[in-house]
């Protein structure tokens, strides 16, 4: 299966500063997407500022990557902008800071003209679950998405 780089075309945005994936952000989690078939994927290394307890990954943090990742499934496979109305977190074991790069995936499972589902699994380094989450987003119609979110439109986010 082709990974495919996703390029973060808000960055083009004067005073962008997402939490989740402005590169320039150095409070932020910096997360870098792709697209692999269904899924939305992203590898990422935990810094130790991101830790609750000693070496395990903050389940606040855990939150936060698995609605970012979501976010990107509506630019890559919806090809808007929307907004999250629902996040439903299970943490399965721990997630470790310490131990190696992490990896996320998320896949649209039910999707309608004003609302997708999202499912989320974030794994640990040895490919042990971590925490799992649905996500709902609210779907803009592109008109919309450009005017209150600044969508620049789907060919922007693969440049070659």
């Amino acid at each position: 299966m082709e990974k495919k780089k996703l390029y973060n075309a808000y960055e083009q945005h004067e005073g962008y500063n997402c939490f989740g994936c402005a590169s320039a952000n150095e409070h932020g989690l910096r997360c870098e997407f792709y697209e692999e078939g269904e899924y939305i994927t992203c590898y990422w290394t935990p810094r130790p500022e991101f830790q609750g307890f000693f070496h395990v990954l903050h389940g606040g943090i855990q939150a936060t990557l698995a609605d970012e990742i979501a976010c990107w499934n509506i630019f890559a496979k919806v090809q808007s902008a929307g907004v999250t109305i629902a996040l439903d977190m299970k943490y399965r074991s721990t997630v470790y800071t310490d131990r190696g790069e992490i990896f996320m995936r998320s896949r649209i499972v039910e999707q309608n003209a004003r609302v997708a589902k999202m499912h989320v699994e974030i794994f640990n380094a040895d490919g042990s679950l971590g925490s799992e989450a649905e996500v709902t987003y609210r779907i803009f119609p592109e008109n919309v998405a450009k005017e209150r979110l600044g969508w620049t439109g789907i060919e922007a986010f693969h440049q070659n």
